[in-house]
């Protein structure tokens, strides 16, 4: 079946194979790659190739474009998120809420932990909390939440 395929059309087909792999492979790569392919084969519409010229061209169009276009075009595919909700306060707040310790708190020291939300995280304390006590978040200092008893 592909023998019947002139082989500039093979070209795009198999680029635009390469590109829809992207898909399913993050890294934003395989893209310029399928681009390689297509301009290969778009190429051969209007120029005469041996299979060799081809065969060397491809990895030499698609690497310039990797290398010139990778940066700019994966701009257009990262997500934007702030810290800040339209109203302008905090997006978390934590404070007053209950978490189980499932590691001892030990004051100015990195070993505690807590189970918050489902999540386990960091816990400081100014004094000594035993695993599975309940404890009140007072506030959170990025991934460590400062905690004490639960009254």
């Amino acid at each position: 079946m592909l023998e019947n395929i002139p082989l500039k059309y093979l070209w795009i087909l198999v680029g635009l194979a390469i590109m829809s792999m992207e898909l399913f492979m993050p890294g934003f790569i395989l893209v310029f790659f399928g681009l390689g392919a297509v301009a290969v084969g778009v190429l051969m519409l209007f120029v005469h190739m041996s299979v060799n010229m081809q065969l060397v061209l491809f990895p030499i169009i698609s690497i310039v474009l990797l290398i010139s276009f990778r940066r700019y075009a994966q701009g257009y595919f990262v997500g934007r998120v702030t810290n800040q909700n339209p109203t302008g306060g905090p997006t978390e707040v934590f404070t007053g809420e209950t978490a189980v310790v499932t590691e001892e708190i030990v004051p100015n020291s990195p070993k505690g932990k807590v189970e918050f939300h489902g999540s386990f995280w960091n816990a400081d304390a100014d004094v000594l909390i035993a695993k599975g006590l309940k404890v009140t978040v007072l506030e959170r200092r990025n991934l460590t939440l400062k905690v004490k008893l639960l009254d």
